[in-house]
């Protein structure tokens, strides 16, 4: 892909102009004091694996409306004490996959919670965690980004986010865990799903690293690139003009410039200039909202692999300098 969004000088003053949707707050504090009230206890139990240096544990939490939510737990096996923990959100399409494709961040030092996404897993990485309010809830083109769209109730991101953030809750009560330290991060959609964390949680939340993340500034996005997953909204509106505002409304709900703006953590962003899935308007817009110290990857030459390992070693000193 070449280059096709605003030149990097314009990227460095873009700022969404888009209002937030009234009643942001109070959607989802509602819909997270439901989760809250939901809630079990988190079940953890260790699983044998071939690694020597980790130790990994199969978790169950409740997320969106109590519903089962898996993730994996790799901590360092020498460790004593409780460790800072970095709660990670997979990319479109993934699952959770294995305990043995999560090994950076307990290599260096830190207990590495991994959230399954409900209803994914089936493009890479399988998942283990279904979606039970998946009925549809109205037209959607195939993918997610239109699952329960003409509503923010329906929409299925409400669900992911929620399971997100009783991620980081989770990650706060399990053993060994120092509560304190706490960071979220991900890449592409998992990337979006970090933001946001650290915008509905900030009190929990240390740290932010947000990889070319999804979601940002969804109504310039959509009619930039003709890539999915944004491109699933235009080819759902194609053959639905008629719900076009509803549709952006919803979407509005969970624009991640808008979670972008309720971070307090310091963060750190990556964005690619030649990434037609995720836009890098749209990550600066969200990189600019930030009112919280931060920094930004700018990647001239990448598409969505937004830095690969080069973004990884500076999101590790990126945290390594804040928590230790």
């Amino acid at each position: 892909m070449a280059l096709f969004d605003l030149p990097l000088d314009e990227l460095r003053e873009y700022r969404s102009v888009r209002p937030e949707p009234d009643g942001f707050d109070d959607f989802w504090a509602g819909t997270l004091s439901w989760a809250r009230r939901a809630a079990l206890p988190p079940k953890v139990h260790e699983v044998a694996t071939p690694l020597k240096g980790i130790t990994s544990y199969d978790v169950t939490f409740s997320g969106f409306a109590g519903q089962p939510v898996r993730a994996w737990l790799n901590r360092p096996a020498a460790a004593t004490g409780p460790l800072p923990v970095v709660v990670e959100f997979i990319g479109y399409g993934g699952g959770r996959g294995l305990p043995i494709d999560w090994l950076v961040w307990a290599s260096a030092g830190y207990a590495h919670l991994v959230m399954d996404t409900r209803g994914q897993g089936g493009s890479w990485r399988g998942g283990d965690t279904p979606d039970p309010d998946d009925s549809g809830a109205g037209p959607s083109t195939p993918g997610f980004l239109t699952r329960g769209v003409l509503d923010p109730d329906t929409f299925y991101y409400r669900r992911l986010i929620t399971d997100a953030v009783r991620a980081v809750e989770t990650a706060a009560e399990l053993p060994g865990a120092d509560a304190s330290r706490i960071v979220v991060t991900g890449g592409s959609q998992g990337g979006a799903l970090a933001l946001a964390a650290g915008g509905l949680v900030p009190d929990l939340v240390s740290a932010v690293v947000s990889k070319v993340p999804f979601l940002c500034d969804i109504r310039r996005a959509i009619t930039i690139t003709d890539s999915d997953p944004f491109h699933e909204v235009v080819r759902f509106l194609r053959v639905n003009p008629h719900v076009a505002e509803r549709t952006l409304n919803t979407l509005d709900h969970v624009d991640s410039v808008n979670f972008a703006r309720r971070i307090t953590a310091p963060s750190i962003l990556s964005a690619a200039l030649m990434d037609a899935v995720c836009p890098p308007s749209g990550i600066f817009a969200a990189y600019h909202a930030i009112p919280a110290p931060k920094q930004i990857e700018v990647y001239e030459w990448d598409g969505h692999e937004g830095g690969r390992s080069r973004f990884d070693i500076a999101a590790l000193e990126f945290v390594d300098d804040r928590l230790r």
